[in-house]
């Protein structure tokens, strides 16, 4: 019970003495809710079949019970509250939506597929001018550059070699390409069709390089959203083991045997309806690590990947402050076992690892909390710096209107001055004492036979002139 709840109910409710049960029962829908509120107060708690009657008349003739209750005031608490919860259902995080990485990962396969296709279609089209231009550039990409940079092949000559070494890479190639088109068997093209085969290679391009950046966008986001899976297995690998689940939270939560064979149900639901052997990996198959292991050790190798994955996936989604260490760890631990199945090497135990991961975080911590207050005491010392510079820019401000605030800056200075002045000669009096105050008595005894001497002087020289007049 939350002390909200506490104090609302002891404000609401009459009072009852200690040692003495309450006259009244309250209704309470929810019975374990009930018993903790008696034992916290001692107010008789009722739930049942007519408490929630009860309640449900409450709910439908709420806004007869509430004197100042406007028409739209209850719709638009609903609304709030709707939108309040599905704020904390979804954990609006900016930066750690998941959901940017399904749709990224969903469109990288099909622009894969499309590029695949437009680029066969390119080849086939070509074809029928240059089909000697196939067998040369085996790339998809690299065949459409050459398309759009060749045009007419009966055109080709040695100034293109230059920019086809740019494109390919291999002068020799190159030179094959000038050559092949002098002597080429396709038919010619009319000026029209050859537009169009350049427009469709320059969408081809375009396709590529969008391709490109999303892979990078997509990177980028697995660093931010899961970096130690991204770390342990790789962006792609990572990114469709989180659509697959359908979140990073539902990824968390699913043991290290469903991870295994994520992707695989077709396979699995056969194997279980014909009693065959079930698959032993799924989307983890496109890990490196398994490419690397044996075909014996496959089937192990796949079990104790999918077992740091659903770490690492946990790690991820739980952890307040992303980092990559726990993921490289996991990955060497990946290396580990796979030089044991190989070479016979015994890697180390999984709790000294995650020690050593811990204690590497914590002092990451230590040196983020260090830097901290260099940069604040960095931005002191540049407000030092600007308060010593005021002077000049002082005179440059009275240029522009502002004399007099920079007038009233340097009264208020000297007058901090003035008192600082004062509060240390005080402190030295205080210091000095009786000693201090003859030696004042001293002064001022002096200074008066200093001036007596003076006053008598300027008498003599007046009585002078006097007699001499």
């Amino acid at each position: 019970m939350t002390d909200e709840l506490r104090s609302f109910l002891e404000l609401n409710l009459p009072k009852v003495k200690e040692g003495k049960k309450s006259k009244f029962s309250l209704g309470v829908a929810e019975p374990k809710l009930g018993s903790h509120i008696s034992e916290t107060t001692n107010f008789t708690c009722q739930s049942g079949e007519f408490v929630l009657e009860l309640l449900r008349g409450v709910k439908l003739h709420f806004d007869k019970f509430i004197k100042d209750l406007k028409p739209g005031d209850l719709e638009k608490a609903q609304l709030g509250l709707a939108h309040s919860y599905s704020r904390a259902k979804v954990k609006f995080n900016v930066n750690r939506v998941d959901n940017m990485v399904i749709q990224a990962i969903f469109l990288l396969d099909t622009l894969d597929k499309d590029i695949n296709s437009f680029s066969m279609r390119v080849r086939e089209w070509y074809s029928w001018h240059f089909p000697e231009l196939v067998k040369i550039v085996n790339d998809n990409y690299l065949y459409a550059r050459v398309a759009k940079l060749i045009e007419d092949k009966s055109k080709l000559s040695e100034e293109h070699i230059p920019a086809l070494t740019e494109i390919l890479g291999d002068e020799d190639k190159s030179k094959e390409i000038v050559e092949a088109g002098k002597a080429s068997m396709g038919q010619d093209l009319t000026p029209v069709d050859l537009i169009n085969v350049q427009l469709f290679a320059q969408r081809v391009m375009d396709l590529a390089e969008y391709r490109k950046n999303l892979y990078d966008y997509l990177v980028t986001k697995m660093n931010d959203i899961a970096p130690n899976l991204a770390s342990l297995i790789g962006e792609v690998v990572g990114a469709r083991l989180i659509s697959h689940a359908g979140s990073l939270t539902n990824l968390a939560k699913c043991p290290s045997s469903t991870l295994q064979i994520l992707g695989a149900e077709k396979a699995l639901f056969r194997a279980l309806k014909t009693r065959g052997n079930t698959p032993k990996y799924g989307l983890i198959f496109h890990s490196s690590f398994i490419g690397r292991a044996s075909a014996k050790n496959k089937g192990r190798m796949a079990r104790y990947l999918a077992n740091k994955c659903s770490i690492a996936s946990r790690i991820d989604c739980f952890a307040e402050r992303g980092t990559t260490i726990f993921g490289e760890k996991l990955r060497e631990q990946v290396e580990e076992r796979l030089e044991f199945y190989d070479k016979g090497v015994a890697p180390r135990k999984n709790i000294d690892v995650m020690k050593s991961a811990i204690k590497s975080t914590q002092n990451k911590d230590v040196e983020m909390e260090e830097a901290q207050p260099v940069e604040a005491s960095g931005k002191k010392s540049k407000k030092k710096k600007s308060k010593t510079e005021d002077p000049p820019a002082a005179a440059a401000a009275a240029t522009n209107g502002n004399a007099t605030e920079d007038a009233k800056l340097e009264k208020k200075k000297k007058k901090e001055k003035r008192k600082t002045e004062q509060e240390q000669d005080q402190k030295e009096e205080k210091t000095n004492g009786v000693s201090g105050d003859v030696a004042e008595q001293d002064g001022t005894a002096k200074k008066k036979k200093k001036k007596s001497k003076d006053e008598g002087a300027a008498s003599e020289t007046k009585k002078k002139k006097k007699s001499q007049e």
